[in-house]
């Protein structure tokens, strides 16, 4: 079954520009405003609607095919917050925080 993540973002323009231009996924608003990006198949979804301020305790997890080679696209765009590495779990993968705070992780399954 997919998932579908709902987040809070101060900046729906910025928010568009860090995702389309830095990383490379597509967006498109969606209802009135919120603003859905997406990368081969995984989706999340940004809105301005809630007064609630920015935040999220866990890592987004996104697998790509090639992680040394987005790695290697991205790194100089981007604060990250763990470099490319093997993981004793079996991915190869790195981590970021994006435009609004978020921990963004791209893995690539060995």
């Amino acid at each position: 079954m997919p998932l579908t993540l709902l987040l809070r973002t101060g900046d729906l323009k910025e928010t568009r520009k860090f995702y389309e231009s830095v990383l490379g996924f597509d967006a498109f608003d969606t209802a009135e405003d919120t603003l859905t990006v997406e990368k081969q198949g995984d989706r999340l979804i940004f809105t301005e609607l809630w007064g609630a301020p920015d935040g999220f305790s866990g890592t987004i997890y996104f697998t790509v095919p090639d992680a040394d080679h987005y790695f290697t696209s991205i790194q100089d765009k981007v604060d990250v917050a763990w470099p490319i590495q093997d993981m004793s779990y079996g991915s190869r993968e790195f981590g970021i925080k994006d435009c609004n705070g978020y921990h963004l992780a791209f893995q690539q399954q060995a």
